[in-house]
Order: C-alpha cells, then sequence, then structure tokens
C-alpha cells in the first residue's frame, strides 16, 4: 500500500535546521569577497636573489602557499604600460582581453579628477624632471618631487598658453595632473611615467600610435613648455631649497572613453584611473582604507582594495623600504585578512599581485587554508 506523503517528510527535530543554516552560511561566506591589488609586489628573480633573501610574511605566505592560481600574465621587457595598470582596463572592459600593451586610462583619471571626459581621445600630462645622465636622459619619479599645488599652478599657468597656440585644448582639474585634448596630437602612445621612471627616456618617448614615429607635435610642445620653464620662479626657488627643477612634461594614457561595466561592488583605490573606471560603471569608488579594520563592511559581491605602498621603494629600488612597506602591508592587511578568512567572516580572498610587466591573481576560501600539502613562496612569483 501507498505511504501517504507525510510519511516522506523528514522526522522533526534540529537536523533540518542544521542543513538550512549551514547552507544560508555557506551563502553568506562566499557573498563577501575581498580583493586586494598589490602593484609593484613582484620584483625581479635578480633583485630578489641579491637584496629580497630574507623575505618575512608569515601571513602572506600561508595565503599564498593554500591560495588556488587562477591567472598568470607574463608581460614583455618593453610594453609601455604597467602589468596593474592593463589589468584593471582588462577587468573593467576598457581594452579588449587580449590587447596586449594598452591602458588607455586617461579619461577615466580625468573623471576621477572632477573631469568630464565625454567621447573625446585624452591624453594625461605631468609635470617632470628629466635628469641628465652621462650619455642619456633619465625621467625621475614624479612623485618624487614634492611638487606643491600652488607651485604645479603656477607652472600650468605658463604652460597652458603655449600648449593651446598649438591647437591643444587643456583640462586641469588637479594641478599635478593635466589632461589634453585635439585633433593636433594625433594618436599617441606613450609610456607610464612609473614604467619609465630610472631608465633611459629615449625608447619611452611618445611615438605615432599609427606610423612609430617620433610624433613632432608632441615634441615640438614639449619643447615649447621647457623653454617657459627655463629660470621659471617655481625652479629658481626649488633649486635654491636643493630640490631638482621641474623642467619637462610627460604624456601617457592616451584614449577615449569607452563603456565599461565593473565585476566589483565597491572599489577603494588612491589610483584616479581605478577610481575612475569605478565611476565610469556607476559602483562607489573611495581612497583605501589604512588597514583591513579600517575598511567599511564588506558587502554581497566582490570589493577591490588596491595598496600602492611598493610603488615607490621599488621604482628607487629601495628594497629595504620595499621590505618595511611588505612588513606594514602583513600587519595591517595579510594577518587580518587571513584570520578573518579562516575565522569565515570573509568569504573568500582574491590576491592580484603586480610587477613591472607581468600579474598573477590567486584565489583563497576557508576550505583552502586546510590544504596543507599545497606550497607556493611569494618568490615562485617574482619576475
Amino acid at each position: 500500500m501507498r505511504m501517504p506523503s507525510t510519511a516522506l517528510a523528514p522526522r522533526t527535530g534540529a537536523a533540518p535546521i542544521k542543513r538550512a543554516v549551514c547552507h544560508t552560511m555557506r551563502t553568506i561566506m562566499h557573498s563577501n569577497r575581498l580583493h586586494l591589488l598589490l602593484p609593484f609586489a613582484l620584483p625581479t628573480a635578480a633583485d630578489a636573489s641579491s637584496a629580497l633573501h630574507d623575505l618575512r610574511s608569515p601571513a602572506l605566505d600561508k595565503l599564498l602557499a593554500r591560495a588556488t592560481l587562477v591567472e598568470r600574465v607574463a608581460g614583455e621587457d618593453f610594453q609601455r604600460t604597467l602589468a596593474h595598470e592593463r589589468w584593471v582596463a582588462r577587468r573593467f572592459g576598457a581594452v579588449a582581453a587580449n590587447a596586449a600593451d594598452e591602458a588607455p586610462l586617461a579619461p577615466y583619471m580625468l573623471l576621477a579628477d572632477g573631469g568630464t571626459p565625454g567621447d573625446a581621445r585624452w591624453a594625461c600630462v605631468e609635470p617632470v624632471h628629466v635628469r641628465i645622465a652621462h650619455d642619456h636622459l633619465v625621467l625621475i619619479d614624479p612623485s618624487a618631487l614634492d611638487l606643491t599645488d600652488e607651485d604645479a599652478a603656477s607652472l600650468l599657468a605658463t604652460a597652458r598658453p603655449l600648449i593651446e597656440e598649438l591647437g591643444v585644448r587643456v583640462e586641469a582639474p588637479t594641478p599635478h595632473r593635466w589632461y589634453l585634448t585635439g585633433d593636433a596630437l594625433g594618436a599617441l602612445a606613450g609610456a607610464s611615467p612609473l614604467r619609465a621612471s630610472g631608465r633611459s627616456i629615449e625608447i619611452w618617448l611618445p611615438h605615432d600610435a599609427q606610423t612609430g614615429q617620433r610624433s613632432r607635435i608632441w615634441m615640438k610642445l614639449q619643447n615649447e613648455v621647457q623653454m617657459g620653464w627655463f629660470e621659471h620662479p617655481v625652479n629658481e626657488a626649488r633649486e635654491a631649497r636643493g630640490l631638482p627643477a621641474v623642467n619637462s612634461i610627460w604624456l601617457h594614457a592616451q584614449g577615449a572613453a569607452q563603456p565599461v561595466r565593473s565585476p566589483f561592488v565597491r572599489v577603494l583605490s588612491d589610483a584616479a584611473a581605478t577610481r575612475g573606471l569605478a565611476l565610469a560603471a556607476s559602483v562607489e569608488a573611495a581612497a583605501a582604507p589604512a588597514s583591513f579594520k579600517a575598511m567599511p563592511p564588506l558587502e554581497a559581491g566582490e570589493t577591490l582594495v588596491e595598496l600602492g605602498s611598493f610603488a615607490a621603494p621599488f621604482i628607487a629600488q629601495d628594497w629595504a623600504a620595499w621590505q618595511a612597506a611588505l612588513d606594514a602591508l602583513e600587519r595591517d592587511w595579510f594577518a587580518p585578512a587571513l584570520e578573518a578568512l579562516d575565522s569565515g567572516r570573509l568569504g573568500m580572498l582574491a590576491l592580484t599581485l603586480a610587477g613591472d610587466t607581468g600579474s598573477a591573481t590567486l584565489t583563497a576560501t576557508r576550505s583552502d587554508l586546510r590544504k596543507f600539502w599545497r606550497r607556493r613562496v611569494l618568490a615562485s612569483l617574482f619576475e
């Protein structure tokens, strides 16, 4: 005889409730995901062997050892953009997934700085110092100039009419980053300043993206500005204080804004390009917090946090300072994030470590931390 349907129902008690709770917990656990983007976290193996042979980062070591490697991108020696720039451009769909050396981020930087890019082609221009070496010119990291807003604005006041005389429009929502647009510029391929910093600038100067030839309009514009700043009161005052003169301008990231989409529900970064991409994709964007504990509560979905602590020591090849930056990130981010992952308060942690040319992305869940047989060290990811 057929049994009543009630006979098939589970017995009353804790078991069904327990299963429902576990399912709910799994859903919650994997809904709040954190993705840490770490530019300049991958030195070359040669640098590491001579200067970073005693790395100390137990929390990061455990995360890397247990995590799953989901993407490894190998770059090339003379790519004009940086690995983390190409990564964010790809993730937001600002370039094709197979775009080898593209990161047309200027319009998104302009958006983050308070401007309106529209559909025009924009290039970002920054005041810089070019140092004379033995037989070549070397670009200095712009952040090392210690240029005040007032001095940058004064230099811009001199440069603006010189640029506009060439039929190029200038937008300067911030004193340190200017944006140029105009048909006279054409399509230029420029190198990111941190890609060229510390190197001879010869191969990194802007060239015509179609022909590969040196851009005459840019050379003329650059020369006009250099002459306008020669013996400028700002530079005379800087040199009197022992500071390098601001003696040139650097163009990079030219492109037009494209419709973008965000894989993240929130973006926390001090980089204008990353924040601008988030704004263009209509998601929340703000500055990076000082530590994991200072973060706002994680929402359902994935939050991207870009941490730029490695940039300055990496560019200066100051590996003691690079290790100090690693120590600070270990204390403020990796250790507390690992604890949150292990306790179930964080559903997933992703790490994208980038270097000069390449990057690696890894993901870890709570269950991954139990996979003690997995072995990976930070040095294995170095370029």
